[in-house]
């Protein structure tokens, strides 16, 4: 069954043909347009130029993946599209597209959760043990959900515990812009740290900031307050921000001539991994027959935190399953992945399906495919 994804979420417009057989899943091609270059000159994503992004590109991304994978749109056998969680001016974008799409094919519509298609994408390149423990990482969501097998080739979901205010990812980037460094800044962040690592003389354990919001005992995270403690600490080391916005070339140079730079995203990367290895512990204590531990979302590109939650499975005897860095990233080939995975298992979605955003759940609102 071949089906086409959209993705447009937040600020990556994409189209992916992926190719669903029983037990495999095949990229047959896939077009991405990035709008990072845009939304760097604000600093964060604006919704509006967001949403008038993907209107643009759209039509031209359609024509590429069809060019790309070879394949006549006539042969495509379903429609997935990205319906949430997400900005709504930007995801209604990608589902009136994928309507008409559908409409026009005569082919079924499939409205996949943005969060589960993240957790579900390594699926494409390896298979996901089940029940599994899956902790979604990214700039707008942190959720630790368990993942047992379905009826059908879908998996069940079930939350376990979620960000009660900002995400690991937003986090990340808000520290970045405080120290002026380039968006999105999570990955220069990151890279800032590593140095921080190779450098003997430099600690390797957190001391400037604890992880946050770990001194309780649920599933749920809180990155607010980390956050905060972060402007508070460059705010009185006002040398620790760059005097202008700068390349991550820059960055990276300045880290070396500067080691309290690469010290100070050293100490925040590691409280973020901390925190998230001490809530997946405890998740994965409480689940004792979960059989793999799968790590996903933007944040799952992270050195350090896919460092630490690898060495975690491996300390307790699981899998670690994790995607590629070009599946961590918003992509419509998960989005693909998991919409046929939703209609192998008589899943679909009607025209009047619905855009969800950001902040509320997403319903399990399928009929039964024809």
């Amino acid at each position: 069954m071949r089906i086409l994804g959209v993705e447009t979420s937040c600020d990556e417009t994409a189209l992916a043909l992926v190719d669903i057989t029983p037990g495999r899943a095949v990229l047959l091609g896939e077009a991405l347009a990035s709008q990072a270059a845009v939304h760097a000159l604000f600093g964060g994503v604006v919704p509006e130029i967001a949403s008038r992004e993907h209107l643009r590109r759209l039509p031209l991304l359609f024509e590429s993946v069809l060019e790309r994978s070879g394949v006549a749109a006539s042969s495509i056998q379903g429609v997935a599209v990205a319906r949430g969680p997400g900005l709504l001016g930007a995801l209604l974008a990608g589902v009136s597209f994928a309507k008409g799409l559908a409409l026009g094919l005569d082919v079924p519509l499939v409205g996949v959760n943005h969060l589960e298609a993240h957790l579900l994408a390594a699926g494409l390149e390896q298979s996901l043990p089940l029940p599994a423990i899956g902790l979604l990482v990214s700039g707008g969501h942190t959720e630790l959900a368990r993942m047992d097998a379905g009826e059908g080739a879908y998996p069940e979901f079930v939350i376990l515990g979620r960000t009660l205010d900002d995400a690991a990812g937003e986090a990340f980037d808000k520290c970045a812009k405080a120290l002026n460094l380039p968006y999105p800044g999570g990955a220069c962040l990151d890279a800032l740290a590593r140095l921080a690592r190779e450098q003997p003389a430099l600690p390797k354990s957190s001391s400037l900031f604890s992880p946050p919001y770990v001194d309780n005992d649920t599933l749920d995270f809180s990155f607010s307050g980390l956050k905060t403690a972060a402007m508070t600490a460059i705010q009185k080391q006002p040398g620790l921000r760059r005097e202008a916005l700068c390349s991550v070339e820059e960055a990276l140079a300045d880290g070396r001539r500067e080691p309290e730079l690469a010290r100070f995203c050293g100490h925040f990367n590691m409280a973020v991994a901390q925190a998230l290895e001490i809530k997946t512990r405890r998740a994965l204590e409480r689940h004792g027959d979960a059989r793999s531990l799968i790590l996903a979302g933007g944040v799952a590109a992270n050195s350090l935190v896919r460092e630490r939650l690898q060495a975690l499975a491996v300390e307790l005897g699981l899998a670690f399953v994790a995607p590629s860095p070009d599946l961590c990233t918003d992509n419509a080939a998960m989005v693909a992945h998991a919409g046929g995975l939703l209609l192998a298992s008589g899943r679909r979605h009607a025209l009047s399906l619905e855009a969800i955003p950001r902040g509320r759940a997403v319903p399990a609102d399928f009929v039964a495919a024809c």
